[in-house]
C-alpha cells in the first residue's frame, strides 16, 4: 500500500484487545509509542485515540497518563460488573462512531486491534467515505476477514519492538 506524507492520518487503538492480545501470546505489554510512531508512518497525524476501560481501584491510571503522553487522546469507560459477577466493558460501538464520525477529515484511518467484529466498519469506510483502512493487530489474535479486507495490515508479531 502506498503510503506519502501528505495522507491525513486517524489512529484508533482498542487497548483492551491489545492488551489481552500481548498478554496472552507473549506474556508481554504493547509498546504503543511504537504503534502509534508506526501507524503514522510519516504521514499526517490528525488524531491518534487509546480506548481504555478503567477498574474501580482506578490501578491503571498511570498507564493511561503514559499514553496521553505519548500522544494520545484516552477516552475511558467503566468496568460494567453484572450479577453473577460478569464483566463487561466493550469499546466496539464507541470506535466505530468515531471512525464514521472522522472519516470525512482523514484519508487513512489505521485500527489497532485484531477484533472481528469492525469488518463492517471497514466495508461501510471504504465504500462511503473512501477512506483507506489499515489494520494492526498480533496475527495470532486477529481475525482473517478483518486482514483480508482491509487495505493494509501491519502484522505486529513480526517485529519486538511492539512489545515492552
Amino acid at each position: 500500500m502506498m503510503k506519502h506524507r501528505e495522507q491525513r492520518v486517524g489512529v484508533l487503538v482498542d487497548v483492551s484487545n491489545m492488551y489481552h492480545s500481548a498478554k496472552n501470546l507473549y506474556k508481554k505489554r504493547v509498546n504503543y509509542k511504537e504503534i502509534l510512531k508506526e501507524a503514522v508512518a510519516g504521514r499526517k497525524l490528525i488524531r491518534a485515540t487509546a480506548y481504555v476501560v478503567r477498574t474501580e481501584s482506578e490501578e491503571e491510571m498511570p498507564f493511561f497518563e503514559a499514553l496521553s503522553q505519548q500522544g494520545f487522546e484516552v477516552k475511558m469507560k467503566d468496568l460494567q460488573i453484572f450479577a453473577g459477577g460478569i464483566k463487561k466493558a466493550d469499546w466496539d460501538v464507541g470506535i466505530a462512531v468515531d471512525a464514521i464520525k472522522l472519516s470525512q477529515k482523514l484519508d487513512v484511518i489505521v485500527l489497532v486491534t485484531g477484533d472481528g467484529d469492525y469488518l463492517p466498519l471497514i466495508n461501510y469506510l471504504q465504500s462511503t467515505t473512501g477512506c483507506i483502512v489499515e489494520i494492526m493487530a498480533f496475527r495470532q489474535t486477529a481475525s482473517s476477514k478483518l486482514i483480508e479486507e482491509a487495505d493494509d495490515y501491519i502484522n505486529l508479531s513480526e517485529n519486538k519492538k511492539f512489545l515492552r
